[in-house]
């Protein structure tokens, strides 16, 4: 049977990367899927592809900085498909300049962030959770639980350079799926989120409205050599979306119905795990 079957499922910021990877993904193991993006045609774009699929799915342009946006976007599951089982709050952007190792990414002095800069990303990446997640309470307690899933970052666990605002948004996402995992398992609501590491959409580091690459960034960098990937697990295939995508899958399916309050390292292959001096394989000492 697949694993969402009748689930009815609201993604933000699903027109594009990991969440219209995932929007295909849950539409294949049943889930009905509101598709929402700040960018109408793309919104249309990943409801076309679900379509293509045999899928069924609906298409909200709408912006997740705006509550009016957010409590239609939940509305149109409720009208369209009569009920809610799942809120993904996974729309989010970069701090300005981006990550400098990254194609497109610059490095930017902290002290010349400025508040715009600040407000922006906080706005996207912090109150665009807190107000899915607000307005997915009611219809999920109607429908007696459901699962809010929020996507936080690698960056809400270890330093990258020139992005501590975006750090900041995902260390709070992850804070706020504690609390709330805490304020609503009395009603049966589950609240987790993913924190991607590799296996990411380039999208995510290009201007607004450029085509939607569909692969992650291992992906299109080149031939995948393992022997050259510093990621410690080594395969013979780069990460992807789809990597991701399957662990969000799990969170939000009732395989994981006692799993709440966590944040869980998506598509990581080690890298998390390892420290920084390097421990040479014909010895038993660190390199210091």
């Amino acid at each position: 049977m697949p694993r969402l079957e009748n689930k009815v499922a609201v993604i933000t910021g699903a027109g594009s990367g990991l969440g219209r990877e995932a929007s295909q993904l849950f539409a294949a193991e049943g889930a009905k899927v509101v598709v929402m993006d700040i960018l109408g045609d793309r919104a249309e774009g990943t409801v076309k592809l679900i379509h293509d699929q045999g899928g069924k799915a609906v298409a909200v342009e709408a912006d997740t900085t705006k509550e009016d946006d957010v409590v239609r976007t939940i509305e149109t599951a409720l009208k369209e498909f009569g009920k809610l089982d799942i809120a993904w709050a996974n729309a989010g952007i970069v701090s300005r300049g981006g990550v400098p190792t990254v194609a497109g990414g610059e490095e930017l002095a902290f002290e010349d962030f400025t508040l715009e800069d600040w407000n922006n990303v906080v706005s996207v990446n912090l109150t665009g959770p807190f107000l899915v997640a607000k307005h997915s309470v009611k219809p999920l307690r109607e429908n007696a639980g459901g699962v809010i899933l929020m996507t936080s970052s690698a960056a809400s666990f270890v330093a990258y350079h020139s992005i501590s605002p975006y750090m900041a948004t995902k260390g709070g996402v992850n804070a706020m799926v504690r609390g709330l995992s805490l304020d609503l398992g009395k009603f049966g609501i589950r609240v987790n989120a993913i924190a991607p590491t590799h296996g990411m959409s380039p999208n995510f580091l290009m201007e607004p409205g450029a085509p939607v690459v569909g692969q992650s960034y291992e992906e299109v960098a080149g031939p995948w050599d393992k022997g050259v990937t510093p990621i410690p697990l080594k395969l013979d295939r780069p990460p992807t979306l789809r990597d991701n995508a399957y662990t969000a899958l799990f969170l939000v399916s009732d395989e994981a119905g006692y799993t709440t309050g966590q944040v869980i390292s998506s598509a990581d292959g080690g890298t998390l795990a390892r420290v920084a001096i390097p421990f040479p394989e014909d010895q038993g000492q660190p390199t210091l």
